[in-house]
């Protein structure tokens, strides 16, 4: 092993890239299970992007006329990397209830931070996984307008980050496999409202209110700012929006896991 390698070992968090590593192992086998989860967006974006586009039209968004199919891309992109994100973090849950993964784990030099910031790192990648696929399609597509898309790919492993942060500190609290509806029930609104389909004018005040809170429309709205060049300030909120979310649920997770492990 390099020294290099040592000293990132060696960091708060960093034998974490061990079980990261493992998770990699893992999936060599099983990777239509990582290819299914790419389609739905595919789909949502032939249906609603060219069928139902042809009777939307054109789009307005702070006075930028787009087509609806150039609209809606860049949610579906965010909504790949959350699903990608979020999906495989929920695994956690059956890793440490049922297959007792951890318990084995935590006899190693590995902590409990450890397994938060591999597991997190592990799900960050499978949802730039999914992203990458997505991003290559409405490319060839021609729904990316501008020279800023490059830097769209980035942005969301900080949307990931969000998701599988908040995904694994959610599942800690998880009692049995019923508390996932509580999860799909925060996930699905956020994917259909989260100014994914439709401009966030057009939803009533309150609602609107609510949506600017959530991490999706923060997403949302950086990889739609980044592919048409629509770019302001307004983005290093989503970023910074999206990073401290990520970090707190990784700190959560952390304690959670030593919590329930540990004591």
């Amino acid at each position: 092993m390099s020294a290099l390698a040592t000293r990132i070992l060696d960091l708060p968090g960093g034998r974490g890239l061990l079980l990261f590593e493992r998770n990699l192992l893992s999936y060599k086998e099983m990777w239509t299970i990582i290819l299914s989860g790419f389609f739905e967006p595919l789909f949502y974006l032939l249906a609603l992007g060219y069928g139902l586009g042809g009777y939307v039209g054109d789009v307005s968004v702070d006075g930028v006329t787009l087509d609806y199919a150039v609209f809606i891309a860049p949610g579906l992109l965010a909504a790949s990397a959350m699903n990608g994100a979020f999906y495989d973090a929920t695994n956690v849950f059956w890793k440490m209830r049922y297959q007792k993964l951890y318990d084995s784990i935590l006899s190693t030099p590995l902590s409990p931070k450890d397994v938060a910031a591999g597991e997190t790192a592990w799900a960050v990648f499978r949802g730039l996984i999914y992203a990458v696929g997505f991003f290559i399609v409405i490319l060839a597509l021609g729904l990316v307008e501008s020279w800023w898309a490059v830097l769209a790919l980035p942005a969301t492993v900080f949307l990931a980050f969000a998701f599988a942060g908040a995904g694994i500190a959610a599942v800690t609290f998880m009692r049995s496999w019923q508390d996932f509806d509580i999860l799909n029930l925060a996930i699905l609104p956020m994917f259909l409202f989260s100014a994914t389909f439709f401009p966030l004018s057009t939803y009533p005040g309150w609602l609107e209110a609510a949506i600017r809170a959530t991490p999706l429309y923060h997403g949302v709205e950086l990889l739609r700012a980044l592919t048409t060049g629509a770019v302001g300030p307004a983005q290093l909120v989503n970023v910074g929006y999206l990073a401290v979310l990520g970090l707190a649920g990784t700190w959560i997770a952390s304690r959670r896991v030593e919590k329930l492990l540990l004591t």
